[in-house]
């Protein structure tokens, strides 16, 4: 009889969460934490693999959570609700503000393949040789890799720890053979992290992917499940635009009515409809200025 990994549930919409064995132990050596994240990378590898998680949907809620993580690190206050209304509801002409910026970059950078091209667009005060530079500055396993990386933005500006995060990302997406960036060493990092060097660097982006891996699973379980009731529910809706509304829906954190392919009023009772049907929930809380998402 063939037997169904364990990582692999029968439930399409179940994604297996890291081994207790895994979350539970406190590594003391660097082999140890070696070990485990590269364990949790291998167990999140099977997951990137399944076709039923909604991928560019989880990569923009993440996108999120890093932004959110970035500003703590820089002593800022911004949650994801600020974070979402400074993207979503910038009007022509509006500047998103510092933090809007950290939100903005991680948007990009999940948001197309990993090049030196895309992140460049992802990092448009940084000259573009620089990205394709530092995208090559480390080499080894990935994880030493990407705090390769890491060390040598932050050695060459310091200030710039979103810059290096993401361009960590990217090379610790290369290195495993990933098509785009998702967030993991942003997740994880702590403030006395980014003052580590050398080993001590390795070590702790190791730790951090540990500590991030089973975020990312629970997530990609959650919205999982979601993505597949808000496709089964797609036939329902009769209003014209409602599939490409649904697209949306699938691959973006959060939707406002104004950014449907529908009339104002059209995409206001498609957003009530969904809501009825349990397919998509209200972010905002608000009366007005509501954003949408799975």
């Amino acid at each position: 009889m063939k037997m169904t990994p364990p990582d692999i549930a029968s439930d399409l919409t179940t994604i297996a969460p890291l081994p207790r064995w895994v979350t539970a132990r406190r590594a003391e050596t660097f082999e140890d934490v070696a070990f485990l994240s590269g364990y949790a990378l291998s167990h999140l590898h099977l997951v990137a693999a399944r076709p039923e998680v909604p991928h560019a949907l989880l990569r923009d809620r993440l996108a999120l959570r890093a932004a959110e993580a970035c500003a703590g690190l820089s002593g800022r206050f911004e949650r994801a609700a600020e974070l979402r209304d400074t993207c979503h509801l910038l009007r022509d002409g509006d500047l998103p503000g510092p933090a809007g910026e950290m939100y903005l970059s991680w948007r990009r950078a999940v948001e197309r393949p990993v090049s030196p091209r895309g992140l460049h667009r992802a990092l448009p005060d940084v000259e573009a040789m620089d990205v394709a530079v530092w995208l090559d500055a480390g080499e080894g396993a990935p994880l030493r890799r990407a705090a390769a990386v890491l060390e040598t933005v932050l050695t060459e500006r310091p200030r710039a720890r979103v810059a290096a995060l993401i361009m960590a990302e990217a090379a610790l997406a290369q290195a495993v053979g990933a098509t785009h960036v998702l967030p993991l060493l942003a997740l994880g990092l702590k403030r006395a992290d980014f003052n580590a060097t050398g080993e001590a660097l390795v070590e702790a982006c190791h730790r951090a992917v540990i500590a991030a891996v089973p975020e990312v699973l629970t997530l990609a379980s959650d919205l999982s499940r979601k993505a597949a009731h808000l496709s089964a529910v797609a036939p329902k809706l009769r209003a014209k635009g409602a599939g490409e509304a649904v697209e949306m829906f699938l691959t973006q954190d959060a939707v406002a009515p104004t950014a449907l392919p529908l009339p104002d009023r059209a995409a206001r009772r498609l957003c009530d409809r969904l809501v009825e049907l349990g397919a998509v929930r209200e972010l905002t809380g608000r009366d007005t200025f509501r954003l949408y998402g799975v």
